[in-house]
């Protein structure tokens, strides 16, 4: 008489490869938002800079308007006023910078999840094929099984 057929568990041979992209994707993740985060700080960095500029053309124009200012105390105040709006502008670059850097590792991220979602869909694919095989092979049996009480039961009779 022939045994029921047992299934073996499933194994997937490209598992190193999954968890290999399952591992890129999470550190293309958290690139991402380290890069998210320092482009949040530049941000502020911009806006404090933006608001030492307005500071600096306030007390600039504070020692235009009073009376009695030396033309020394002029060029301090226009050297002072033209350094804040500079840092402004570095600050504005080195934002942009971080906003262009947040777009690249986005995209990363983007390749990252393509790639594991394509191992995990060979994955599973894998999978059912193996239990439609095994589901097969278990009818098989099962009708190997069916026949042979048939036969018996006729030569029975």
């Amino acid at each position: 008489m022939t045994r029921p057929v047992e299934t073996p568990s499933f194994t997937f041979n490209l598992e190193r490869v999954r968890s290999m992209r399952e591992r890129a994707e999470d550190q293309a993740r958290e690139a991402l938002a380290q890069q998210m985060t320092a482009q949040r700080e530049s941000e502020e960095l911009v806006q404090a800079a933006a608001a030492a500029a307005g500071a600096a053309r306030e007390a600039g124009l504070g020692t235009v308007m009073r009376g009695g200012a030396s033309g020394t105390d002029l060029i301090a105040a226009q050297v002072w006023i033209e350094r804040a709006e500079r840092t402004v502008r570095e600050a504005a670059l080195e934002r942009d910078a971080r906003t262009a850097e947040v777009e690249v590792r986005r995209s990363a991220l983007a390749v990252a999840a393509r790639d594991r979602e394509a191992i995990e869909r060979l994955k599973e694919r894998r999978r059912a094929d193996h239990e439609a095989e095994w589901a097969r092979r278990a009818q098989g049996a099962l009708d190997e099984i069916a026949l042979a009480v048939h036969r018996r039961r006729t030569h029975a009779a």
